[in-house]
């Protein structure tokens, strides 16, 4: 099959890691795979640009797509157009501005597949396609009489635990016991302050623990203040934002990760990442992540974070592979190949 994505967004960040893995997943399942991006907005200096990872690996579609919010009519109108020429059996949409340009570009023979990334999406402007993918379960019941499956989060083969931790830990300059880790962007919906006062329990508790927060964002600021506020200046290290291998071994560190929110992106992926690092992960309920999380906190108070953090809980649960997430997305796209 010859597989478009369409992805409008110029950052790594968000879904596009993992519409990079699953792209990789099905050209290594025998497919032609391309993946369209932003091409309009280049100044992008506050994020890791998406076109140099996706290029370097060989996914960058080249078709001339401008595939941007910031399009004028115009523009889109010509992308448009420049779609409905190109011959591909499968288009795959990512984002509403992805599935405007499809609806009325999608080349005649090709599939429409809308992913849905986040709830916000799922409203009753939802234009139509031949199926859909949705980050969590509880997502599929609000497209009742719409063929949809659960796409989970892809991992990275980097992602696995370390060879040597402790070694790891030195080298990152890391002390305490237990290690608990938060790696995501500061901002309201991951609840940095609810994991700061829980910290604080903890560490009354277990005087040696250390919290580690990976990622930047709008919220780093009120949080240092937190921080400092509650005397947690020596158990708590910011290390910024974090990329490639780097982040990788920051989170290889870790014993155990907390997920207490979900952000614009609902795959869960850093719960997935975690898990595949032999990181614990300790979440809230919220997504799919019940299924990814080691122990799952009950209530969003600091106490209910403490009591699953000590909880001790191990999922059996094991990630299903790329693999076979791609092979269950192919088997989508060609039933619905079939039936059209």
């Amino acid at each position: 099959m010859r597989i478009l994505h369409l992805l409008a967004s110029p950052f790594w960040s968000g879904p596009a890691e993992n519409v990079a893995l699953l792209a990789l997943a099905q050209r290594e399942a025998g497919h032609e795979v391309t993946v369209a991006v932003d091409r309009r907005r280049t100044d992008v200096s506050s994020e890791e640009p998406a076109v140099p990872r996706f290029e370097a690996l060989g996914l960058l579609d080249e078709g001339g797509l401008e595939l941007s919010v910031k399009s004028p009519p115009w523009k889109v109108w010509g992308d448009t157009r420049r779609l409905k020429g190109m011959r591909v059996d499968v288009v795959h949409a990512h984002f509403t501005h992805d599935h405007l340009v499809a609806r009325w570009g999608r080349p005649g023979a090709a599939v429409l597949i809308r992913s849905v990334h986040a709830p916000r999406s799922l409203r009753s402007s939802l234009p139509a396609a031949d199926a859909y993918t949705v980050p969590s379960s509880s997502l599929i019941t609000r497209l009742v009489g719409r063929r949809a499956r659960v796409l989970p989060p892809l991992v990275d083969p980097l992602f696995r635990p370390a060879e040597d931790r402790e070694g790891l830990r030195r080298e990152l300059g890391l002390t305490g016991e237990p290690l608990v880790g938060m790696v995501s962007t500061f901002q309201a919906s991951r609840r940095h302050a609810l994991a700061v006062e829980a910290f604080a329990r903890l560490r009354q508790k277990k005087a040696g623990a250390r919290l580690v927060l990976v990622g930047d964002g709008g919220l780093v600021e009120p949080v240092r203040e937190q921080v400092r506020r509650l005397g947690l200046e020596e158990g708590v290290t910011f290390a910024g934002y974090q990329k490639g291998e780097a982040f990788v071994r920051w989170l290889r560190a870790l014993d155990e990760v907390w997920v207490l929110g979900l952000g614009n992106d609902w795959s869960a992926r850093a719960a997935a990442q975690a898990r595949a690092c032999g990181v614990r992960v300790v979440a809230v309920d919220e997504g799919n992540l019940s299924s990814l999380a080691d122990a799952l906190v009950e209530e969003l108070t600091p106490e209910a974070v403490v009591a699953a953090s000590e909880s001790g809980a191990r999922a059996l649960v094991e990630h299903p592979g790329n693999a076979r997430i791609a092979a269950d997305v192919l088997a989508l796209y060609e039933q619905v190949r079939v039936e059209r």
